[in-house]
């Protein structure tokens, strides 16, 4: 199911923009969705730092075919020789190790974060090795749904400002600040489509 918010933020952001109106009606009937499962979800998003959503798409899979079960407890079992040949970096291995011991010791209690705004579920999470705020601000769109999130570093969301808006490759950051003003209080909503605007298949994380 979309979220509650979608339908009235879609229509809020077409009245509003007339580039994200196109995009809006250029891909009816999908929207963000989440896939529930906490550990999952970060351990997809550390996978798919700083490469394309096609690779991380790759890696996910050879690496969900090498441990079967994403679950803290298996990842700490396997060990780090364990995630060998899955295509991941040594560091990216050691993050997910890491994470995982997180979870197993109780230092990251996701039982609390719906009752949390977005600023303090962030210092939690990227207090955990490996987990930035970029990490940190996908967790929020694509597992808790959050509708105002605006992840500033996110080189997909540069290039499609830039290609929708500046007629360049990519916008700056101070650009997406003063354009993102518009699209409040939905910018994971005008994030998602501008997202869907460069690859035919939806993000997920």
């Amino acid at each position: 199911m979309p979220p509650a918010y979608w339908r009235a933020a879609c229509a809020e952001l077409s009245d509003a923009d007339p580039v994200l109106a196109r995009l809006i009606a250029t891909y009816p009937g999908v929207s963000l969705q989440s896939r529930g499962d906490v550990f999952g979800t970060l351990a997809r998003s550390i996978v798919g730092q700083q490469i394309s959503v096609k690779a991380a798409d790759s890696v996910w899979a050879r690496f969900v075919a090498q441990v079967g079960e994403v679950a803290p407890p298996r990842l700490l079992a396997l060990g780090f020789a364990g995630l060998d040949g899955c295509g991941l970096s040594l560091r990216k291995r050691e993050y997910l190790l890491d994470l995982a011991g997180h979870f197993v010791s109780g230092q990251l209690d996701p039982g609390h974060w719906p009752q949390l705004d977005d600023a303090a579920i962030i210092g939690e999470l990227t207090a955990v090795r490996g987990i930035g705020r970029w990490t940190a601000e996908m967790f929020l769109i694509f597992n808790l749904m959050r509708p105002d999130v605006y992840p500033l570093d996110d080189i997909g969301l540069q290039r499609a400002v830039g290609r929708h808006y500046l007629d360049r490759d990519k916008a700056t950051r101070a650009e997406l600040v003063e354009l993102g003003q518009r699209w409040r209080p939905w910018r994971s909503v005008a994030t998602w489509y501008l997202w869907r605007s460069l690859d035919p298949v939806p993000v997920e994380y």
